[in-house]
Parts: structure tokens; sequence; C-alpha cells
């Protein structure tokens, strides 16, 4: 079987030669290593859109500087009722696609209005053929994933006010980000319909929630039901969705359980996270589990790698509802050997 078949075949619950093994596009140098990793069988996660965002009324202008050797771009979104301003930090600290938001577009209770403005004055439009042409460039080695967008409260809480001015606002003025959350769940559901028409297979649907700061009776009334709105119109035209949960998740395991997602993706498990691979497995029992391969595990020994490996194949391999991704960096020494380890273990199961 070719990479992208197997991922596309475990996504539909058909049998595979062995577990598909990913990895982001931005995550593989190119090099002798790579060559043999994808002739091995990995399958390079490309992610794109089929829709494009355009603002008949607002103008956007970056700017890009650099103090002290740190690269900054600032954006100025300029919209009839003000303007919003953000700014990004770029660092080789914590590695090479690294960003950091030093600056929220919302800074005071006067910028409510502007966003829901941005928001309102959004316009999707399909861009189907990009998306046809990149999958004939790409071919057999290269699983072209969609995007939704992120859930409305998570993109609040950290794109546009940070957890801080968050927690003030949610105590101060609740209300307000009601209004601003409830025109953002209006404007997906002009999304759900592009994606559902578009030729695209799989889609990522927000993520990077974690219990710790969204809370669960949060994620019940507003993440949630959003999975059921996007669920009955994708579902009716074939399509598969899941969110990109790599943080902690057992405070709402059952509620994952129970929501029509297909995949949970990037789901990072112990001791990364608060959940052992084993328990999710057996907990989302109708779903696939698309994991990040644990970050701290790339630092152990390749010995450990290799058992840990194992171990989850032989956990999937009664009914195949497993991925093997990596979502993070790895460290420039590491990569290489640990990522060999991984396609050594899976090559050494197959499974037809």
């Amino acid at each position: 079987m070719e990479p992208k078949e197997r991922v596309e075949r475990v996504l539909k619950r058909e049998k595979v030669d062995k577990i598909p093994f990913t990895i982001y596009e931005n995550k593989l140098p190119q090099c002798t290593i790579e060559r043999i990793l994808r002739n091995d069988g990995l399958c390079i996660v490309k992610r794109v859109s089929v829709y494009k965002t355009v603002y008949p009324n607002i103008s956007f202008k970056t700017i890009t500087y650099c103090e002290e050797g740190i690269e900054y771009v600032k954006t100025i979104i300029e919209t009839p009722l003000g303007e919003l301003e953000t700014t990004n930090r770029k660092t080789s600290e914590t590695g090479d696609f690294t960003t950091w938001k030093v600056s929220h577009i919302f800074k005071s209770p006067e910028d409510y209005k502007k966003i829901i403005f941005m928001i309102k004055d959004a316009k999707y439009l399909p861009c189907y053929e990009e998306f046809i042409k990149l999958e004939k460039e790409c071919g057999n080695d290269v699983f072209l994933r969609g995007n939704i967008a992120p859930t409305p409260l998570h993109q609040i809480m950290v794109d546009f006010m940070g957890l801080e001015k968050f927690s003030e606002e949610w105590i101060e003025r609740r209300d307000e980000i009601e209004k601003l959350y409830n025109v953002m769940v209006e404007k997906l559901r002009e999304i759900y319909p592009i994606l559902a028409e578009s030729p695209c297979f799989a889609f990522n649907f927000g993520g990077n929630e974690t219990g710790d700061v969204m809370g669960r009776e949060r994620f019940e009334k507003y993440v949630i039901p959003l999975y059921y709105e996007a669920g009955e119109i994708l579902h009716k035209k074939g399509k598969v969705f899941g969110p990109h949960l790599d943080g902690n998740n057992k405070i709402w395991a059952d509620l994952i359980a129970k929501a029509p997602i297909d995949y949970i993706e990037a789901f990072s498990p112990y001791p990364d996270t608060d959940m052992e691979f084993e328990e999710a497995y057996n907990l989302w029992k109708d779903k696939i589990l698309w994991i990040n391969f644990p970050s701290s595990l790339h630092l152990s020994s390749e010995e450990k790698i290799k058992e840990t490996v194992e171990k989850f194949i032989k956990i999937a391999k009664k009914d195949l509802r497993l991925i093997i991704g990596i979502t993070e960096d790895i460290p420039r020494d590491r990569w290489q050997k640990n990522l060999m380890c991984i396609s050594e273990i899976i090559n050494k199961f197959p499974l037809l």
C-alpha cells in the first residue's frame, strides 16, 4: 500500500498492511534519512484549506522588524470602526517554526465592536481547484488534510485576548464574550457546506484546548455542540473530522467518547498528558487515535522508544484504530534515530 492510502483506509475503518506513520510537512528535513523513511512508508501530512477568506471592508498591514536579534511581525487591521493590532515574535529558542504572540488584538472593551465587525465582514470562497492541483502534484506520499477553523471560544481566549485578559472579561463582561461567540458560531455555519462539497476527505476542527484552562463546563457548553453541528453536515457527504487534542483530556474524556467526531488528532499519551494510551483507546471505542508520539520520549533511549511503539501497536492490533504521528518538533540530534526506530517497529508488525 502507498503511504497516503494507509491513512485514508484507517480513517475509513478499512484494513491496512501496517499501522500508518505520519509527520507534519514542516517537521521532516530533506536528507538521506528522510528518503529512507519515506521509502519505508512514512506519510507526510500537508495541512491545507479548501476555502479562502476575504474581507471586503477591512485592510490588513504587516510590519516586520527586529529587536535584539529577534524578529517581530506586527499586524494592523483597519476596520471602519477603528484599528486592531497584534504582534507575534519569532524565536529560534523553541524551534524553527515557533512564533509567540506578544500582544493580542483585544486591548479594551471598545474592541468588541471592531472584532465583531471583522468576523461578520468575512466572506468564505471555495478554492477546490488549488486542492485538486496540489493533490496531483503531491502524489501518494502526501495526505492533504483540510481545516475547518479554531473553535470560537478557544480563539477568543487564546488568539484574541490571552488568558489573563480573557479571565477578566469572563468575570466582568461575559455577555460581551458570548455575543462575540455567537457571531463566530453563525459564521462557522457558512463554512461547513463548503467543506462538505469539497474534494477534501478529512478536516481538523479546532483543538489545543486543555482541561486546565478551558474547563469541563465551558468545553461541554461551547465546544461539544459544534462537533454535532459539523458532523451532521460533513458525515452526509462522507467526510471525516476530528479535533487536535494534545493536552490533558481526562476531564472531558467521556464527552469526547459520545461526540460524533471520527478521530482525535495529536493525542499525546502519558507521560506527556494525564491519559495512558490504552485507557484512551478503550474509552474512545469508535474513534481513530491519530496520536502524536509522546514528545518527552524523544529524549529516551532507543530501546524505550521501540518498546513504546510496540505497546501501542499490540493494543491497537485488534481493531486498527491507530495512526502514529509526529506533530511536534524533535531535538535536532535525535529526530533521525528516533523516527527510524518508530519506522522499524511499525514494519516489524505487518497486519495483513
